[in-house]
């Protein structure tokens, strides 16, 4: 990059400099290996991951908001805090769980993000495809030299490398996982150490047999870099690659080289300041003498993802135009960051001393504070949701030309307008720094500050409810296939082992009772849980409600709608049409005070798409129309992003469900309808409904569900 440093990698001198060790919480010892994928990012194992935090290896839920310690050499070895950014969950060929003692597996890929230097870590090594018979080298997570295993590609698999090792030297055993198989003859890693075939062993004392030829020897099996990419590529992993330098027509470029000269016409001006940035951003500088030409500053701006910003702070006091002219120049390209390396820094320090029951609901904060975003992705990282917000322009309320309020610092209103008085405050000073340097006026943040307030104490006190969620789909005639999460507040974690198993509706109820009864709900929380039946578009009047678990030796039936709130949510149809997601998220929103509306005669759906599509305040439908048309006005409803959808299941005529219910309170609603239930089961002529709630909330995620059989491509 010329007069401005990087971060040098001796890697093609000496590839066992790759490694990134990633120690165990426990006890410090190595749990695996990784290598640096970008700037401030690191490519390892899921079950790397797992193993660090003392976890199942193989379980597919992401931590959440624990810390991992790992080791990256570049000049020296350094040792750095990360946290999740990217998880793609191990699994079966079919979506499934991975089972104790099975082989092979897909996905198994985590990206962590690193509490690293200003200047970034060192450079990323170039990527290559995986190719037969190349011969490639891995060593141990712990980075020793005499640690490398040499290795030729045997075959590929689409999805799976296997390895041979040569009969001498260093075979690949536990602590390899994850780490980079480096191709000298391409200069490049061409994939990821995963699992190792170990020698055959007694079934009864787990010893190993004596060695025959007949036996595998020293076999392993990789992720080929092309794979990685694709499964990188599908949770949304585009951002973390190191930034290409802009092409030397790119407008940003050519804005900034002119602004650059024009602010920092003297040959010490822009020696002076370039020194500072690089201070800043934790780089080398080039000669006090010869100061870096405007190209040189310009590239610099667009390639270190936090130089630009760290630009305009430098700029801020002494031009507040000058900084203006080069935010507004660097907006037209996507690498440089909102934050600076300072603030980007002094942010994750306060997070990391945040309470965690205040990290937990910070998804909860972004939607709150943006209703009309497009909808975030359920189950991701705290990382990886600040990753996006960084890149979010502004709210769009602004007055005679003032910057917009960012995103990220709305959200950051909100999350501390959930903390107490003295990390509120942490917050608020943070954000006040930022704003001051991006030239946003005080009353801009002032009024966005207020809306948090108001947000903030109207679920003060509102805690998550503990819920089970259960995917049911047909199988043969009068069974079904479950599969079962418990969420405590924290994210859905499976808790079902056999997805292929078929249940009939008195197993069934069984089964998720007996998930039920293994929670344990907070001593200061006395409602049930809440049982959400995660449903496709053909399912929606199936009666789990109804499931009972008839048993001849128990005292009770056990009905699950009777003794549960139980709802049904049909991911499909929400996210049918992704343009309605921001409208069901800003509904949600006004949950309290929205509108309903009752469908009380045949409609046509699209009168009822006409009807609904901009009435952003209407939060709940009861419909009250005969089976015949019902089901279309339902789907409709919920594909337009309606949160809260009532209807009777089993009346022709005027349901005196939907009467009754009107009386209740759109978020007391699942209780309500359990209590008609239970009702309905005493006195069925008083109670004559067949209650159905969907139920769509968007401050809870779902797990991420296979509604068809998932093909693996070759």
């Amino acid at each position: 990059m010329g007069w401005f440093g990087v971060t040098g990698s001796a890697h093609h001198d000496d590839p066992s400099r790759l490694v990134v060790t990633v120690r165990r919480a426990a006890d410090g010892g190595t749990a695996g290996a990784g290598f640096v994928l970008g700037i401030d990012t690191v490519l390892t194992c899921a079950h790397v991951v797992n193993d660090a935090l003392g976890r199942p290896m193989l379980e597919a839920r992401p931590p959440q908001l624990e810390e991992i310690l790992v080791e990256v050499r570049g000049t020296s070895t350094e040792q750095y805090f990360a946290r999740l950014l990217h998880w793609v969950a191990p699994r079966a060929r079919d979506g499934s769980t991975v089972r104790e003692g099975d082989s092979e597996w897909l996905g198994d890929l985590a990206v962590l993000r690193i509490d690293g230097p200003a200047g970034g870590l060192p450079a990323a090594p170039d990527r290559a495809a995986m190719s037969t018979d190349q011969e490639v080298s891995a060593w141990h997570g712990g980075g020793r030299a005499a640690t490398l295993a040499r290795l030729t590609v045997a075959s590929l698999h689409g999805s799976h490398g296997y390895l041979d090792g040569e009969a001498t030297g260093m075979a690949v055993g536990p602590g390899y996982s994850g780490g980079p198989l480096w191709c000298r003859h391409e200069r490049a890693v061409v994939g990821l150490v995963v699992a190792h075939f170990m020698p055959p062993q007694d079934a009864a004392t787990g010893l190993p047999l004596p060695h025959s030829s007949q036996h595998l020897i020293r076999r392993s099996w990789a992720i080929p870099w092309q794979h990685v990419s694709s499964e990188l590529a599908a949770v949304g992993v585009h951002d973390v690659l190191p930034p290409q330098s802009p092409d030397p027509e790119d407008p940003a470029l050519l804005l900034l080289m002119e602004a650059v000269g024009d602010i920092l016409f003297s040959p010490s001006q822009r020696t002076d300041c370039a020194k500072r940035l690089a201070r800043a951003c934790g780089v080398g500088c080039g000669s006090d003498v010869t100061p870096p030409t405007p190209e040189e500053f310009a590239m610099f701006l667009l390639t270190h993802p936090r130089a630009l910003a760290a630009f305009s702070g430098i700029l801020r006091r002494d031009s507040p135009d000058a900084a203006d002219r080069v935010l507004a120049a660097g907006s037209l390209c996507i690498t440089p960051k909102m934050l600076s390396p300072q603030e980007y820094a002094g942010l994750r320090k306060h997070l990391r001393t945040t309470d965690r029951a205040v990290l937990a609901r910070f998804p909860e904060a972004a939607r709150a504070a943006l209703p009309h975003v497009a909808a975030f992705p359920g189950g991701e990282s705290l990382d990886a949701l600040l990753n996006r917000l960084e890149a979010l322009p502004g709210d769009g309320h602004s007055a005679n030309g003032e910057r917009r309020v960012p995103a990220l610092l709305r959200v950051l209103e909100y999350v501390g307008a959930l903390c107490p008085g003295p990390k509120r405050a942490e917050l608020r000073l943070w954000a006040d720094g930022v704003a001051q340097r991006l030239g946003i006026a005080r009353a801009a943040l002032g009024e966005r500050r207020s809306d948090a307030q108001a947000w903030g104490r109207s679920v003060r006190g509102r805690s998550a409810r503990m819920r089970v969620l259960v995917q049911v789909t047909r199988a043969e005639r009068g069974r079904h296939r479950l599969r079962i999460w418990c969420d405590e507040g924290a994210g859905p974690r499976q808790v079902s082992t056999d997805s292929l198993a078929a249940y009939s509706a008195t197993d069934g109820a069984r089964e998720v009772l007996r998930v039920l009864e293994s929670l344990t709900p907070p001593a200061d929380d006395e409602r049930p849980p809440l049982v959400e039946v995660l449903v496709d578009r053909a399912s929606l009047n199936l009666p789990v409600d109804e499931w009972a678990a008839h048993d001849p030796d128990e005292i009770v039936p056990g009905v699950l709608g009777v003794e549960f709130p139980l709802v049904v949510h049909c991911p499909e149809l929400l996210r049918r049409h992704g343009r309605f997601m921001s409208h069901w998220r800003s509904r949600w929103n006004r949950l309290d005070s929205g509108k309903t509306f009752v469908v009380s005669e045949s409609m046509d759906p699209d009168a009822i798409y006409s009807k609904l599509v901009n009435q952003l305040d209407t939060v709940r439908v009861s419909v009250d129309v005969p089976p015949g048309p019902r089901d279309g006005i339902v789907q409709t409803c919920l594909a337009l992003g309606i949160p809260v959808v009532v209807w009777d299941r089993g009346r022709d005529g005027a349901s005196h469900l939907v009467q009754h219910m009107a009386d209740v309170a759109t978020r007391e609603l699942p209780d309500g309808v359990r209590t008609y239930r239970a009702n309905a089961k005493a006195s069925p002529p008083e109670f004559p409904g067949r209650p159905v709630l969907a139920w769509a909330d968007a401050d809870r995620t779902v797990p991420r569900l296979h509604l068809t059989e998932p093909q693996e491509s070759a």
